[in-house]
This record gives C-alpha cells, sequence and structure tokens, in this order.
C-alpha cells in the first residue's frame, strides 16, 4: 500500500430542526446525494480525496479514520465521518477508483436531521451552522440517441454472447449498450435526482462523482456488525392493465431461464460474502420485486459480519457480482471486453459511501447515466452516457434481450426528458 500524507481531520456533528429537502444542499452542477424511502444525505465541498484500488481503498479509508477527531454525539447511519465513492465496473477502465470526503455534509434520517462540517483541526467554521439552501435553477431536458451499439448491434452482441456460452467459456454473461446525449451548459442536475427519488422511492437515489441514477440492487450494507445484501436477476417489464401485471409476474417467477440467471448471482454473492462473515442466510427461493417498469426475481441475504472487514472490503469481495458481469467473472469480463465497444466507466459499479467505523451503504450503479461535468461552465452541451443490460444465458433470445434494455432504460430516459 502506498503511503499516506498524515492528513488529520476535525469532524463536528450536530442536529438541526427537521430538513424537508435536504437535495437543495447538495451542489447543482455536480451533486453528491444519497437517498431512499425518505432517509437522505447531500454533501458538498472536497476536504480529502482518496485514490487507489478498490483493494487498497479499504485499508487507506481506515488509516485516514483512525487520526480523525470526530465529535458525534447522534450516532445514527449518516453521521460523522463520511466518504462518498462511484468506483468502475472493470479494473482496466479509465475511471478510476476515488473516495472523496467532503467538507459539509446534510442528512435526514427518520424524523432527525444533522449537518457535519468536516475539516482540518485549524479551522474556525461554526460547526453547528446549517450551510445555505441553493435555489433549483430552470427546468431542462437532455437529446439522447444511439449510442456505440444501435438496435441491431446489440442483438448482434447477445448472438455473441451465446456463441461464448455454447462454447463453455461463461455460464452467463450480462452485455450492456449505450444511449448517447448532451443537455443544456448550466443544468441543475438535482433536477434530474429529485424526478427519479420522486418517481423511484424505494430505489437508492445516487448522485456521486458525475454519475447520477436510481438503483434497486444494493450491492452491501454493513450496519453495527450486520451485513445484508439484495440480489436482482431476471427481468420482466410491467403489464398494461392489472391481468397483464399479474400474467408478467407468474410468468418471470416459473421461468426457467430467469430462475437460472438468479441462482447464478445468488451463488455469487453467497461465495464472495463467506470469508466475511458467519451466520449467512439467503432464502431458499427468489420473491419477486414490483418496481413501477419492471418485476425483479429478488433474494435479501444476511449475515454477521467477521474478522473485521469493513464496506469497503465487502465491496472489494463482491464486484463484480454475476449479475452484473456473468459467471465465472474473469471469463464474463474477458467476453464483455470482447463485444462491448465502449468503456462502461462507473455503469454497474460500486456506488455508496462509508463511515470512520466501516459501516455504510453501497448499491450498484443502474438505471443511470454519467455526465462529463468538466464541460460545465464552458458553454457547450454538457456531454452524458446512459445505460442498461440484460443478463445472458442459454435459451436467450436476442430480440426478447433488447427489450429488457429498453424496459431498463426507461427510468433514467423519462427524468431527463
Amino acid at each position: 500500500m502506498r503511503e499516506l500524507p498524515l492528513v488529520r481531520l476535525r469532524v463536528v456533528t450536530r442536529e438541526v430542526q427537521t430538513l424537508d429537502d435536504v437535495l437543495a444542499y447538495a451542489d447543482p452542477s455536480n451533486p453528491t446525494f444519497w437517498s431512499r424511502r425518505g432517509d437522505a444525505i447531500a454533501a458538498y465541498g472536497e476536504t480529502a480525496v482518496l485514490h487507489g484500488g478498490a483493494s487498497t481503498l479499504g485499508a487507506e479509508w481506515r488509516a485516514l479514520a483512525a487520526r480523525a477527531k470526530i465529535d458525534d454525539p447522534l450516532g445514527l447511519p449518516g453521521t460523522g465521518l463520511l466518504a462518498f465513492g462511484a468506483f468502475p465496473f472493470d479494473p482496466r477502465s479509465a475511471a478510476p477508483h476515488t473516495l472523496r470526503v467532503p467538507s459539509v455534509i446534510v442528512g435526514r434520517r427518520g424524523d432527525r436531521s444533522w449537518v457535519t462540517r468536516i475539516a482540518r483541526p485549524d479551522s474556525t467554521e461554526d460547526a453547528s451552522a446549517l450551510p445555505p439552501r441553493t435555489e433549483y435553477g430552470p427546468y431542462w431536458s437532455a437529446s439522447l440517441g444511439p449510442g456505440a451499439l444501435d438496435h441491431s448491434g446489440y442483438q448482434a452482441a447477445v448472438r455473441g454472447g451465446l456463441a461464448a456460452i455454447a462454447a463453455g467459456e461463461v455460464s452467463k454473461v450480462v452485455l450492456a449498450r449505450e444511449l448517447a446525449g448532451s443537455m443544456p451548459p448550466g443544468s441543475d442536475l438535482r433536477r434530474l435526482v429529485r424526478a427519479l427519488a420522486t418517481g423511484y422511492p424505494d430505489c437508492w437515489t445516487y448522485a456521486v462523482d458525475g454519475i447520477i441514477g436510481a438503483s434497486p440492487e444494493t450491492l452491501v450494507t454493513v450496519s453495527g456488525g450486520t451485513v445484508t445484501a439484495r440480489v436482482l436477476a431476471g427481468t420482466a417489464p410491467r403489464g398494461a392493465d392489472a391481468d397483464a401485471d399479474t400474467a408478467a409476474s407468474v410468468a418471470l417467477a416459473t421461468s426457467a431461464k430467469d430462475q437460472d440467471e438468479h441462482l447464478y448471482a445468488v451463488q455469487s454473492v453467497l461465495a464472495s460474502l463467506r470469508p466475511h462473515t458467519t451466520a449467512l442466510a439467503a432464502s431458499e427461493q427468489p420473491f419477486t420485486l414490483k418496481l413501477p417498469n419492471v418485476f425483479h426475481l429478488a433474494t435479501d441475504v444476511e449475515g454477521e459480519l467477521s474478522g473485521g472487514a469493513s464496506a469497503l472490503d465487502l465491496v472489494a469481495a463482491l464486484h463484480p457480482t454475476a449479475a452484473v458481469a456473468g459467471t465465472p467473472t474473469d471469463a464474463a469480463l474477458d467476453v464483455i471486453r470482447r463485444l462491448e465497444p465502449f468503456d462502461r466507466g462507473r455503469y454497474a459499479g460500486p456506488v455508496g459511501w462509508v463511515d470512520a467505523n466501516g459501516d455504510g451503504e453501497w448499491a450498484i450503479a443502474l438505471r443511470g447515466a454519467q455526465f462529463d461535468l468538466d464541460a460545465s461552465g464552458s458553454g457547450r452541451r454538457i456531454a452524458l452516457r446512459a445505460h442498461a443490460g440484460a443478463g445472458i444465458v442459454a435459451g436467450s433470445d436476442p430480440e426478447a434481450e433488447l427489450l429488457e434494455t429498453r424496459v431498463k432504460f426507461r427510468p433514467i430516459v423519462d427524468a431527463l426528458a
């Protein structure tokens, strides 16, 4: 592990009056935000940054946290010292592994709200003062079109994945396609975040390091020694009416192809968590998770942490899961690199936060878009890319897999519009 500078941080958390709109405290041009079911955290500024690989960031974060002086009388998830990260899907990606420690955090959990200030020890800021809210900018919309894989190109990629399965390279491979577009310069990205949080309250709404989305899939959460994860694999679009909805749900639950795809994903998560947990358990059969646009087969996993591992250590152990890469993982990554003509960046990578105790909440960065924030303020339109994928197993139909990606694009495409 490379040597870290001796950064010492002073962290002060204070309870404040209940906040109705946490997102208003985020940066309009580059928001940092995390929410689910009404609980929310917004952050801005930057006090420290950690760079490295997934396998080293856990140790670097522990070293930084050990040197911090933390005054946190609340002790709630999301209070005290936090760092936010959005990591690349592929270790060979050009996107960096970065953890960012903000200077100010504003949060709400249940009926309690707080402000946290993170600074160097000589800071003279009033730790209990709320930062100013920023008024929302005007509404905007983005233009989107085909990216590196159009419809026919994606179906050809699926056929390539089926060939790899038939040749015995993999049992499952997850292949994605891309939409590319742009939006007006100076757009308030919090408008997009709010649309996703409002439309998909049961998902993790995230905005970290230029990727924004609403993910239904928990990679891992760690809280007080308890580890939980939710595995999603196997998808069906919602029906047009109640009868069609019921038929779609039943068809998914009884689909051998989707059950096989789901089993690969669950086994991947259990195998990765076992070395770090005790009493690890998962339900014998998946349940059907209903979202506004799709049904998913879902399995919840729970265990007790052992050996002092942190959320970051588990992120490194789990990612990439079979749900977003395939089985076996290394072979699936090779097939993805061969068939996808783009760098996924942070799409399908881990996104979330970690605290000084190693607890944290991490999702898989799905149903989102990545923004070229370097173009902000230049007068040029801001480039963006969105991705959606489908799990390919023996018996997959290229046209059906294309349809699945269309349904998965719906949350981000609707919000961008």
